[in-house]
């Protein structure tokens, strides 16, 4: 069985790095991301090994995401995103209104239960969701994985195409960055860092924080870096091969074969999607005028794609990180403890008319 698995992993991995190479060749935004998710979802649908890439790889990727995310804080930085907490509230109520239209839209068109599709629809981040689906009942969980991963990899691929295209006419604006490269301290320093961010990501998992392998290492190293001490800077390449870590595990989660009509529910996830896009694009463009970020910095801050992928593309064109990690960071957080309430009772609302309804018509 180990080695089976040892096996089917190296597979994957050569999958996935063949697709970081290839899209490095071509050169496409954040290579190392799509090019190993692509590779790996098509791979484990034309050869006859089932692919395999254990959970813990992806966490190892999130920890160096996270810790990167954490360097870009820093008081300044803290006071800023302080003065901005309306904007932030502002935006998160629109998209998250968006998205329960589109929902409701795609419900009405395919006749899938609304709650499922409503949960597929939130972009709260993918493995959030899913285990908020698992966790009422009558939820499609593969209703909800689906339009989650196909959210997730339509905004992969189309955001990268209009953060560096002539739209945003290349503007970068300047990125925070620590005080030495990684190698150049090896001292008690980087031994610090290095338990720490495993160790609050691991705590952050043992008292339920959301994507802790993320959320844990950027909130110690981030502290760290306001209070004076600031952390080493990561290698370029360490940074490829966490974007490969999370794309491999991507491009598994998908699972288009457990999806009844397909035709439609695809079609309807990309124009939701693609919607979805445009709305934080138009928010993008008022919070760029209101707060002179540039394009780039406003649009992926609200872009409706995971944090950790949004930080690997503001890292990748040079954005302001922390305002990127700060409002993805504001959206997470008030859809995992204000949204699950309101769904429940709005659940429980719905569960309670069809009930009345079955009643009468016994009657």
């Amino acid at each position: 069985m180990i080695k089976d698995k040892v096996m089917r992993l190296i597979a994957s991995f050569l999958a996935a790095i063949l697709g970081g190479i290839v899209f490095q060749l071509l050169h496409l935004p954040i290579p190392w991301l799509l090019g190993s998710m692509t590779f790996v979802l098509i791979g484990s649908r034309l050869f006859k090994i089932e692919f395999y890439w254990p959970r813990y790889i992806r966490e190892a990727g999130l920890i160096i995401v996270g810790y990167e995310m954490g360097l870009s804080f820093t008081k300044e930085t803290l006071i800023e995103v302080g003065n901005k907490l309306p904007s932030m509230l502002f935006t998160t109520v629109l998209i998250i209104l968006f998205s329960s239209g589109a929902a409701w839209i795609i419900s009405k068109f395919t006749k899938v239960d609304y709650p499922s599709v409503l949960l597929g629809s939130i972009p709260g981040g993918l493995s959030q969701m899913i285990v908020m689906a698992e966790e009422e009942k009558g939820i499609d969980l593969t209703i909800v994985t689906f339009l989650q991963v196909a959210r997730l990899m339509m905004i992969i691929f189309i955001v990268p195409v209009l953060v560096v295209g002539p739209f945003f006419g290349g503007e970068k604006s300047a990125v925070v960055e620590a005080s030495s490269p990684l190698w150049s301290d090896l001292s008690s320093k980087v031994l610090l860092f290095f338990i720490l961010s495993i160790g609050f990501a691991f705590l952050g998992k043992r008292i339920h924080m959301p994507t802790p392998f993320l959320l844990g290492p950027i909130i110690v190293t981030a502290s760290l870096n306001i209070s004076g001490v600031n952390g080493p800077l990561l290698p370029h390449g360490l940074l490829d091969l966490s974007q490969l870590f999370i794309g491999g595990y991507i491009g598994l989660m998908m699972k288009p074969e457990k999806l009844e009509n397909k035709t439609k529910m695809i079609t309807l996830a990309l124009i939701s999607s693609f919607s979805l896009i445009l709305c934080a694009l138009g928010l993008s463009v008022g919070l760029m005028t209101y707060y002179h970020f540039s394009i780039p910095t406003s649009f992926l801050a609200l872009a409706p794609g995971g944090m950790e992928q949004m930080a690997l593309m503001a890292h990748e064109i040079r954005a302001d990180l922390s305002i990127v990690t700060a409002y993805q960071l504001f959206r997470i957080f008030f859809i995992l403890f204000i949204v699950p309430p309101v769904l429940k009772w709005l659940f429980k609302t719905q569960m309670n008319k069809k009930l009345r309804i079955k009643q009468k018509a016994t009657e």
